[in-house]
């Protein structure tokens, strides 16, 4: 019999919009959540879905600071926020990559409260595994709004277990981007691991995420990262995770894993360059599975998170939750769905889960990128380990 899994769709992340021509959708998400809906997903008998309030002031504070949750507010009600003097102060200004647009506060504080509301189902035993699609919002700082995130719902999922009693969480990021915002919130808190797989922070936003950062003070060894080379591919993305973060986190021994899960690292995405392919996806979330079931008696949190190709996103997020709700989905998508969904993209897209092209590089690049990684895998060992 297959452990209860709880799925809150956070109905307010339709209104997360940054803008028609920001590459961060809300169709994106919504994709993603209609094909796993198309494939009878969330009917399973072990599915229950549910809705969730926003995220209350008193929760996002726990991760963000007041003035800056009152500053959200105040340009998310004005007429134009994004243009208020004060609005690139903290992070949301017009020039920035997270312009503040109206109702800002209530959808982001919506996904958030999705998030945590997904945390504190698995914290009371509720559900042994939780999902939304509509989270992973880990570049938000305390105090500033960053790379497409008002607020960081991944540190408002984490904060709600620890409120409810669980002792360690550990914190996975396999998102092409570092997961900055997240590390920075629990820097210092023994209670909380961070880790992420990542492309370097020296070709890619946020420039964070080398080696050296590894957590403070009593927390020291708490923050792990992978910084890869550009064109690494699947072998060291998938091989960071098995022999770097696996053995971390199995040795910081959590309660409780949160994943955040962006399908941005594949070669097509538009905004990075770590070039793995659709295969590498289930891999990865078997190994994220795994490591619940080993470390944490299955405890785990999965959160969406970046990826801004309309026909990789919604695949790898379907064959994620298939993973984390013992569910196996054809690999030919609904015919509905890819009809329904090539008229609201405009654009044709793939019909099968694992169907993929060749990265758009050549032979040296990838065989240069795949040494590369390889190498930066073995010094990230080496160091962490």
């Amino acid at each position: 019999m297959s452990d209860p899994v709880v799925v809150i769709e956070a109905e307010a992340a339709a209104a997360y919009d940054l803008g028609p021509e920001h590459p961060f959708t809300p169709l994106r998400r919504a994709l993603a959540a209609d094909l796993i809906r198309a494939y009878g997903g969330f009917d399973a008998p072990h599915v229950d879905v549910r809705t969730a309030a926003a995220a209350t002031d008193d929760e996002l504070a726990r991760s963000h600071a007041p003035d800056y949750i009152a500053a959200v507010r105040r340009l998310s009600e004005a007429d134009d926020g994004a243009s208020a003097p004060d609005a690139l102060l903290w992070g949301l200004g017009s020039a920035g990559d997270t312009p503040a647009f109206g109702g800002m506060h209530d959808a982001a504080s919506g996904v958030a409260g999705a998030s945590a509301a997904a945390a504190r189902a698995v914290a009371s035993g509720d559900a042994r595994r939780a999902f939304t699609v509509g989270g992973g919002l880990h570049h938000a700082l305390a105090n500033r709004a960053a790379g497409f995130c008002v607020y960081n719902d991944c540190a408002v999922a984490v904060h709600a277990l620890l409120d409810a009693g669980v002792e360690r969480v550990a914190y996975v990021d396999i998102d092409v981007h570092h997961g900055d915002g997240t590390q920075w919130i629990f820097y210092e808190d023994p209670r909380v691991l961070t880790a992420s797989v990542h492309e370097s922070g020296r070709y890619l936003f946020p420039g964070t995420g080398g080696l050296g950062e590894r957590g403070h003070g009593a927390a020291t060894g708490t923050a792990v990262n992978v910084p890869l080379p550009p064109f690494a591919g699947d072998g060291p993305y998938l091989r960071a995770i098995e022999e770097v973060i696996v053995p971390a986190v199995t040795a910081f021994g959590p309660d409780v894993i949160v994943t955040q899960d962006g399908a941005d690292p594949h070669h097509a995405d538009p905004l990075a360059h770590l070039a793995i392919t659709m295969a590498a996806f289930p891999r990865a979330y078997a190994m994220l599975r795994e490591l619940a079931d080993d470390t944490a008696g299955g405890r785990w949190v999965a959160l969406g998170g970046g990826g801004y190709n309309d026909d990789v996103v919604p695949r790898a997020w379907a064959m994620l939750f298939a993973e984390l709700s013992d569910q196996a989905f054809p690999d030919e998508v609904p015919a509905a769905w890819h009809e329904d969904a090539q008229q609201r993209t405009g654009r044709a897209l793939t019909r099968n889960l694992l169907a993929d092209t060749e990265p758009d590089l050549t032979e040296e690049e990838l065989a240069n990128g795949n040494l590369a990684g390889e190498r930066a895998v073995a010094e990230a060992r080496s160091v962490l380990t």
